[in-house]
């Protein structure tokens, strides 16, 4: 039995939650807030038996086999940094931090005393996201020239919201434009140039973001996010003899098309129970009975070449975080 605490209470440590009771041998056990109140009541709502009223209480708890970080974004280092320095073993919601310099502080942290670690990005541990490496690795569309995929939302989203706020790391790109990022990662590892333009709000985040990266191999990923207007959240891989289409949400598929020149296009469909995030947690359960330090399906150098990535295209659109330090 791998026995989990959450770290924060807030609407997606609720979802974890939830698909945690589809995760065969996994139990959750604890949970953390910045007060007593939100520890109990999410204790109460999620059949917990112990909340802590700090992240320290909750990282001493010696009985935790591993701990998921649900923060804002904004909080995610400190926030792992306590569970790390307490020798306890992490999935840390996306994106991992900020940026890469926090990033790579964590990594190196978690390696150099052995501790498990790993960023929450649920889409590379999706079973249709998995198939469709295996499609591409076994050449079922040819050589991949062309990444295609967009994640915007309506809004409006009132000035309070975290997604407009600078300190908490708002803006369309970490939030949601990491998804995007990730997929044209995930195909084509990093790019030899890099394009962005943003729509910048008032708060000075960005509302509407383009991307494009480009390789010496000639092939190009067309990436947008957004918080002004919903898009459809669907994508597309081209290659040289086909194209595999993902469904809107394409971060968690429930089914990819797959076109080939000659044959009719055959669908693929694999029946998504709850909301997702069961796949992540049954990767770590994975790599903890194994004795692994980071998984294979999110390695550390996934984590921060994406996380690179990510700074290069703020650095374009002028984001600019407040530093931590």
């Amino acid at each position: 039995m791998t026995r989990w605490g959450i770290l924060a209470t807030g609407n997606i440590a609720a979802r974890f939650a939830e698909d945690l009771t589809l995760v065969p041998d996994a139990e959750l056990v604890a949970v953390g807030s910045r007060t007593a109140e939100s520890a109990e009541l999410f204790a109460a709502k999620h059949g917990v038996a112990r909340a802590y009223g700090s992240w320290a209480e909750l990282a001493a708890d010696a009985d935790l086999d591993v701990v998921y970080v649900a923060t804002p974004h904004s909080a995610h280092h400190e926030a792992t940094m306590t569970c790390l320095d307490a020798g306890r073993a992490v999935l840390v919601e996306k994106p991992f931090t900020l940026d890469l310099a926090d990033s790579t502080e964590l990594v190196e942290t978690a390696r150099s005393r052995g501790v498990f670690l790993m960023e929450a990005m649920w889409m590379r541990c999706n079973p249709l996201i998995l198939r469709m490496v295996e499609l591409v690795a076994e050449g079922a569309i040819g050589t991949v020239t062309g990444v295609r995929a967009d994640f915007s939302m309506a809004g409006p989203f009132p000035p309070e919201s975290r997604l407009r706020a600078l300190a908490l790391g708002g803006g369309a790109l970490l939030d949601v434009g990491i998804y995007p990022v990730s997929l044209a990662h995930l195909l084509l590892g990093m790019p030899d140039h890099v394009r962005a333009w943003a729509k910048i709000s008032p708060e000075g985040v960005d509302e509407n973001t383009g991307i494009v990266l480009g390789y010496d191999s000639g092939a190009v990923a067309t990436l947008s996010c957004g918080l002004v207007g919903a898009s459809p959240v669907t994508a597309s891989v081209v290659g040289t003899t086909g194209r595999i289409d993902l469904p809107s949400l394409f971060f968690r598929p429930d089914s990819l098309t797959l076109h080939r020149a000659g044959h009719e296009p055959e669908t693929i469909h694999s029946e998504l129970v709850g909301n997702g995030y069961q796949y992540e947690a049954i990767e770590v359960q994975r790599c903890l009975a194994g004795g692994l330090s980071e998984s294979p399906l999110v390695p550390h150098a996934t984590t921060l070449e994406v996380m690179g990535l990510l700074d290069d295209v703020r650095a374009l659109i002028g984001v600019e975080y407040p530093a931590r330090r």
